[in-house]
C-alpha cells in the first residue's frame, strides 16, 4: 500500500474514534459515608442508563409475587404398611435381612419470600450502573429509577446486585437502628430544589413495594440514620 495511501486511511480512522464518543455514565453522584464503620469514606454512584418500566415491573413482580412449597406434607395420620412398615419399626424379612427399606421423606421445600424473590431477580436484571468507594471492587446497580417532587426536588431509588459490606466491615451500620441481612441493598436519595442531597440504605431501613407510583423502597424513610451525606450529582 503507497505511505500516502495507508496516511489517509489512518487519519480517517483516528478522526472518526476522536468523533464517537466513549459510553459513559447518563449522571453521576459523589457522597460521603456517615453512620457506618468506615464512616467518611467518598463513594461515587455511576448511573449508565435508568430501568425501562418493563425491568421495574419485573422487579415489583418478582417482589409481590407469593411463592408455595414445592411439595405438601404426606396426610396426616397415613402409616407404612407390609414389609415397609416393618422394616421402619425396625424389623426383618426371612432371612434377617431388610427389604424395602423406608428412605426418609424429602426435605420440604422453603417458602418463597418476596426478598429472596427479589435477590434472584436482581441476579438476572441487566447492570445499569455502579457504585464505587475504597473497595477493591464496586457493586452493580440493577434498579435505576428517578421520580420528580412538586417541590422541585428529585428522590432517586437504587438497588445493587449484592448487599453493600457483604465481606467486609466498611458498611457495617454503627447508628441508630437495627441492621437487616438483605442480600442486595436498596439506596434512596433525595435531593431538594436546590440539589443538596441525602442518602439512606436498607443496611437498617425494611424494604417495601409502594404500589401507588409502583417502586421498591424504604419503609419510615425519615426515621432512618443517613448513610451517605453531601450527595451532589453532576451530569456526563
Amino acid at each position: 500500500m503507497p505511505i500516502g495511501i495507508g496516511l489517509a486511511i489512518g487519519l480517517t480512522v483516528g478522526l472518526t474514534m476522536a468523533q464517537t464518543p466513549a459510553p459513559g455514565p447518563v449522571l453521576s453522584y459523589t457522597a460521603t459515608t456517615d453512620n457506618i464503620g468506615g464512616a467518611h469514606d467518598s463513594v461515587r454512584i455511576d448511573v449508565l442508563r435508568w430501568s425501562t418500566d418493563a425491568e421495574r415491573d419485573q422487579l415489583l413482580s418478582a417482589w409481590t409475587k407469593a411463592g408455595a412449597p414445592a411439595r405438601a406434607d404426606p396426610p396426616a395420620g397415613k402409616a407404612a404398611t407390609g414389609k415397609k412398615a416393618a422394616a421402619k419399626a425396625g424389623g426383618a424379612t426371612k432371612g434377617g435381612a431388610p427389604e424395602d427399606e423406608v428412605a426418609p421423606p424429602p426435605a420440604k421445600a422453603a417458602a418463597r419470600t418476596p426478598e429472596t424473590g427479589l435477590a434472584n431477580a436482581l441476579d438476572k436484571a441487566p447492570t445499569v450502573g455502579y457504585l464505587w468507594s475504597s473497595e477493591i471492587t464496586g457493586y452493580a446497580l440493577r434498579y435505576s429509577v428517578r421520580m420528580s417532587e412538586p417541590d422541585g426536588g428529585e428522590n432517586v431509588t437504587l438497588i445493587t446486585e449484592r448487599r453493600l459490606g457483604a465481606w467486609n466491615n466498611l458498611w457495617k451500620p454503627v447508628g441508630p437502628g437495627t441492621p437487616t441481612n438483605y442480600e442486595f441493598s436498596v439506596i434512596e436519595l433525595h435531593f431538594n430544589s436546590k440539589g443538596e442531597g441525602e442518602g439512606k440504605i436498607s443496611l437498617t431501613g425494611k424494604v417495601v413495594v409502594d404500589s401507588a407510583v409502583k417502586t421498591i423502597g424504604l419503609e419510615n424513610y425519615g426515621a432512618l440514620p443517613v448513610v451517605l451525606k453531601s450527595v451532589r450529582r453532576r451530569t456526563s
